[in-house]
């Protein structure tokens, strides 16, 4: 059922930090998600830990990108000039992973059940955004939880008469209890670029493992399964042909920002992706789905 803004049985409005953010307080689960970025930083079945991070550190202010759960990045993906000549050509700043991470979003819907919560934030990338971009598209985050899991699914719409090239993930920050012990299961012999080796090719051999900073976008958007001493989770991608995985080790954990030193440790990130040769064009009236699952085993 759709109820007016107020009178949800589960959702309610806060105030995090300076940002306004909607929570759910469901009996089977709960979820926080954020209007800027429509970003997502908890979500958990009842009496779990929560099966997302978020980095200790985080502020929540204006225009500032949130550290952990779930940002959206999106109209391009890393730097502007590791992007591909169609999406890079769009872009007027040095900043990475584009700017839809710390726009404020719009609440379109709000639909509950005994079983499940759905909220739908939308985003219209028009001129508001145009020292950083030229372009235009509309953008539609929907965000379901039940007690099996979260899905988050973004539709990319271009209302434009242009061809529109972009690039995205979706940058699921999930928690490990160590990350020397944690692995994914999904990738094996799966060809990727390793941007820590010059962006060269490589193809993977066993298991992924983790021994200090990794940055690799892999050629598949197949099923995974990331295992960790405290147990595994599923992670199904929908319209994705590329997959990130990351953990910035030591060294650079020291040099993020809003990230303790020691939370490489405790963290990885498995994104949904559409990057490098897997991005994506739209003609005019088109629109692409990319989605991302997260379940049990």
């Amino acid at each position: 059922m759709t109820l007016k803004p107020g009178h949800w049985s589960f959702t309610r409005w806060a105030t995090i930090g300076q940002l306004e953010a909607m929570e759910v307080h469901h009996p089977l689960f709960r979820a926080r998600l954020f209007l800027q970025g429509a970003h997502l930083t908890h979500f958990a079945p009842h009496n779990e830990p929560d099966w997302v991070w978020m980095s200790d550190s985080a502020r929540f202010e204006p225009g500032r990108a949130i550290r952990g759960g779930i940002p959206v990045c999106w109209p391009w993906f890393g730097i502007p000039e590791k992007n591909p000549p169609e999406v890079r050509r769009r872009i007027l700043t040095d900043a990475s992973h584009g700017f839809a991470r710390t726009a404020v979003w719009k609440l379109e819907d709000v639909r509950e059940t005994a079983h499940d919560v759905e909220i739908s934030l939308s985003l219209n990338a028009n001129s508001d955004f145009a020292d950083a971009w030229q372009g235009r598209a509309l953008l539609l985050m929907t965000f379901s939880f039940s007690i099996r899991g979260c899905q988050l699914v973004l539709t990319t719409t271009n209302p434009g008469l242009e061809p529109l090239a972009f690039t995205q993930a979706l940058h699921t920050y999930l928690p490990t209890a160590d990350i020397s012990r944690t692995r994914v299961r999904g990738l094996e012999r799966c060809g990727y670029v390793d941007s820590l080796k010059d962006w060269s090719y490589h193809t993977q051999e066993g298991l992924i493992q983790f021994d200090g900073e990794t940055d690799r976008i892999y050629e598949s958007g197949g099923p995974l399964v990331v295992e960790t001493p405290a147990g595994n989770r599923k992670i199904t991608a929908i319209g994705s042909d590329s997959t990130v995985v990351w953990n910035p080790g030591p060294e650079k954990a020291a040099r993020l920002s809003d990230f303790p030193d020691t939370a490489w440790q405790s963290m990885l990130c498995v994104e949904s992706a559409n990057a490098l040769g897997d991005y994506r064009v739209l003609n005019e009236g088109q629109s692409h789905t990319l989605g991302v699952m997260i379940g049990r085993v």
